[in-house]
């Protein structure tokens, strides 16, 4: 009788310890790594080119340089959408300053655009500033200022 009783342990510890990898998995990514996450969707949505994956990025109250505004920001995505059909953006690594619901990012983007042939028809580097707010778990883009460096 002590074997089976022995095997039974190591069953339930084997079963707790289960559960506890299990749990692990389903915890709750940590802030900085959540904003970084919505950061690189936001990157995409603009490079693939989709004005309405970039505006579900941002806030209501959502201002820009000279007074852009959510829908002025779709507009204009939506415009160089048109402009330019091949758009590339390369970000230097993210400064991230981050509170209990709110955060600064700050990082460099250079910004290439053409109409698809070898070489940008548009090249330009810019110093970015974005502000964000965390609203019911969800990270969203209220403000952003960019000024070109070169």
């Amino acid at each position: 009788m002590e074997a089976p009783r022995r095997y039974g342990l190591r069953w339930a510890w084997l079963a707790c310890a289960w559960c506890l990898v299990l749990a692990s998995g389903c915890a709750r990514t940590d802030p900085e790594q959540a904003l970084r996450a919505t950061v690189a969707e936001l990157h995409a949505a603009i490079e693939e080119h989709d004005p309405a994956a970039m505006q579900q990025h941002l806030a209501e109250d959502f201002i820009g340089n000279d007074g852009l505004d959510r829908d002025g920001a779709r507009r204009l995505a939506a415009a160089i959408r048109l402009r330019y059909r091949d758009l590339a953006i390369d970000t230097g690594p993210l400064q991230v300053d981050i509170e209990e619901t709110s955060a600064i990012v700050r990082f460099t983007a250079a910004l290439r655009g053409g109409s698809g042939g070898l070489l940008p028809e548009s090249a330009r580097i810019y110093e970015v500033e974005t502000g964000w707010r965390r609203d019911e778990g969800e990270w969203l883009l209220t403000s952003a200022r960019w000024t070109p460096r070169l």
